[in-house]
């Protein structure tokens, strides 16, 4: 019996019951398969290609066999530039993805390479929003130039979540009102992971995916079982509400208007803001307004908690949104709540060192921000190294913790605010020093070790 081996993070990895709804698609993609093939499911949670990669993949590799098929799913944690445990660059992403086709061909197994699945968000004109940036390109360039059998998710997820529409997709996903579900009482908003209903549809398509390609071993998947379409879930209940607006414009009112905890008045969001608040014991249910147009709606816990957040992402710039809550008694008064939306940032103005300026072998770097802005990340050659936080006044600065070698090096800088992230801004520096392989360094260690610490003895290597 062969294996269809999967490697990846945790949109892929297996579930048990008690952390429904969620789900992953690698724990249904065996009911696709025919007898003579199992899954083995690897999938672990928050992993990168490099995480895997050092921690896990040696295991795999001394248990997979020749003949057996291996799905690498990534690409959708290593796109986090604020945060230097997970982010890759592009050469970093498919430097790795190389490395694991050739050791997975190196034990006579299969590798397969998919692109990571999309998320649960749409813009204001309907379609899909593009959330996974240039990170599926990229595994579509690594299959490619790699000539190695890709499973395009992406562009399937992505093409489901259109054919859904704003009015169904988050039923694929692990995404509840509060008093919803069991194991979320307050509710869940999570636009990346799938439900059961979700994850095994996924699974469906990928199943499709591999036994339609002519690279991969006949008999992997079982086509009657792939050949039944999906059955669309029911309008959400946010959607189906009759005459919203007398809620909006009714003489009679009862009770307090809701709580909203968060964000606070007149601050500064991004488009996929979440909602919460409390609002009076027995209230049922909230519904959103702005300028006299329904927005949606979300259930409230027993406790009167509750949150909520638009599958379509709004739009920049100024809003103001009503909230009404609905008791049996009536309906509440109304709390309002205005804020501004940014979908895009600047780039980092960088004041110092000055383009192509010399510095020493611990250069220090400073800059400005605009308004919002609380992190700088700063990249060498395409790699995170390191992050600045930003102060009240909008500057920053950053030195690394090690000395720089000596050399020309080109340093990027990325303002960072909410998810979203500006272009990077470029500075060339010429670090001074001892240049490696000249006589006064080499001559100071032919005979004798380097020291460990800060060296104060001859003679002197350049250190």
């Amino acid at each position: 019996m062969s294996k269809i081996c999967i490697i990846g993070n945790s949109v892929a990895a297996s579930r048990t019951p008690q952390e429904s709804p969620l789900a992953g698609w690698g724990q249904f993609l065996g009911e696709f398969l025919t007898p003579y093939h199992e899954v083995r499911n690897y999938a672990r949670d928050a992993m990168t290609l490099r995480g895997y990669f050092s921690e896990r993949f040696a295991t795999l590799l001394n248990l997979i066999d020749p003949g057996d098929v291996v799905l690498i799913a990534f690409g959708g944690v290593e796109q986090r530039v604020d945060n230097p445990l997970r982010y890759h660059g592009p050469r970093e992403f498919k430097e790795f993805i190389r490395l694991y086709v050739e050791r997975i061909r190196g034990e006579g197994a299969i590798p397969v390479l998919l692109t990571p699945a999309a998320r649960c968000a749409f813009e204001a004109d309907g379609s899909v929003s593009n959330t996974r940036e240039h990170y599926p390109q990229l595994m579509r360039e690594a299959a490619a130039e790699t000539d190695t059998v890709l499973v395009d998710m992406n562009a399937f997820t992505m093409q489901l979540l259109h054919d859904l529409g704003p009015q169904r997709a988050r039923r694929y996903f692990r995404w509840t009102d509060p008093a919803e579900h069991p194991n979320h009482p307050d509710g869940i908003i999570d636009s990346s992971h799938f439900n059961e209903i979700g994850a095994r549809e996924v699974a469906r398509m990928v199943a499709i995916s591999l036994y339609n390609s002519q690279a991969l071993p006949h008999g992997l998947i079982a086509p009657e079982t792939v050949q039944v379409g999906a059955e669309y879930p029911p309008v959400l209940e946010e959607f189906t509400v009759e005459k919203p607006e007398f809620a909006l414009y009714a003489d009679m009112r009862v009770g307090n208007a809701p709580t909203i905890a968060s964000p606070g008045a007149n601050r500064t969001v991004g488009a996929m803001q979440k909602f919460t608040g409390t609002a009076d014991p027995g209230t049922s249910y909230l519904l959103f307004f702005e300028g006299g147009s329904y927005l949606g709606g979300t259930r409230v816990n027993a406790e009167g908690k509750w949150s909520w957040r638009r599958v379509i992402n709004w739009t920049p710039g100024r809003h103001e949104i009503q909230v009404v809550g609905h008791t049996p008694q009536g309906v509440s008064p109304l709390a309002v709540l205005p804020f501004t939306v940014k979908t895009s940032v600047l780039a980092p103005v960088v004041t110092g060192p000055r383009e192509g300026a010399w510095t020493g072998t611990r250069p220090r770097f400073s800059g400005t921000v605009e308004k919002g802005v609380k992190k700088v990340s700063v990249l060498e050659g395409g790699r995170l190294i390191g992050s600045a936080p930003v102060q009240d006044d909008g500057s920053w600065k950053f030195t690394h913790p090690h000395d720089w070698k000596p050399g020309t090096f080109q340093v990027q800088f990325v303002s960072i605010f909410s998810a979203i992230h500006s272009e990077p801004a470029t500075r060339t520096i010429r670090v001074h020093g001892i240049p490696e392989g000249s006589w006064i360094r080499e001559s100071a260690l032919a005979a004798r070790h380097d020291c460990v610490e800060k060296c104060e003895h001859v003679p002197f290597s350049g250190r």
